[in-house]
């Protein structure tokens, strides 16, 4: 991706905008794909256990949803433009695929909690990027993410360990 950025007064460095630009879509479309694999779960979940975790894959749901707001005005401001679509999420998302017509409780929270946890170690890696590039903004959003990120894993980790 060879994005043309919009002029902006920001003082990042050029040249840093725009790695950090081409980072951000990824995980753009890594929160995206993220956000579908929650739904994915929440519709199709089945036991005794539904209620709770159609609630609780909801709000992985919601909170993705908040990513993607971050992710996408951060690309903005650096003078990108947020390609968010969901025919260009599928193409540029590195989440693993999230398989369809599980139906059981524990498989659904087995593969949402590795779906959560490679997002936020992909959050954390372009964390750790960001830091070297000196874009202490940019760190700041995706330790706000990734910290969010890892709520969400717990909570739906803690529903797998129950069943140990």
């Amino acid at each position: 991706m060879n994005q043309k950025l919009t002029h902006t007064r920001n003082s990042l460095p050029e040249k840093i905008r725009i790695e950090v630009v081409a980072l951000l879509q990824e995980r753009l479309a890594d929160s995206i794909d993220l956000m579908m694999q929650a739904k994915q779960a929440h519709w199709n979940v089945k036991g005794p256990n539904f209620i709770a975790l159609h609630g609780l894959f909801d709000k992985v749901f919601t909170d993705t949803v908040n990513y993607m707001d971050l992710l996408a005005e951060r690309i903005v401001q650096l003078g990108g433009a947020a390609e968010g679509t969901l025919r260009v999420a599928a193409g540029r998302s590195c989440m693993p695929e999230y398989p369809l017509g599980i139906t059981s409780a524990s498989k659904h929270i087995a593969e949402l909690a590795h779906e959560i946890a490679f997002f936020g170690e992909m959050i954390r890696k372009g964390a750790a990027l960001c830091t070297q590039l000196e874009d202490a903004d940019t760190v700041d959003i995706l330790t706000e993410i990734s910290r969010h990120a890892d709520g969400n894993l717990w909570f739906v980790e803690a529903h797998e360990q129950a069943e140990c």
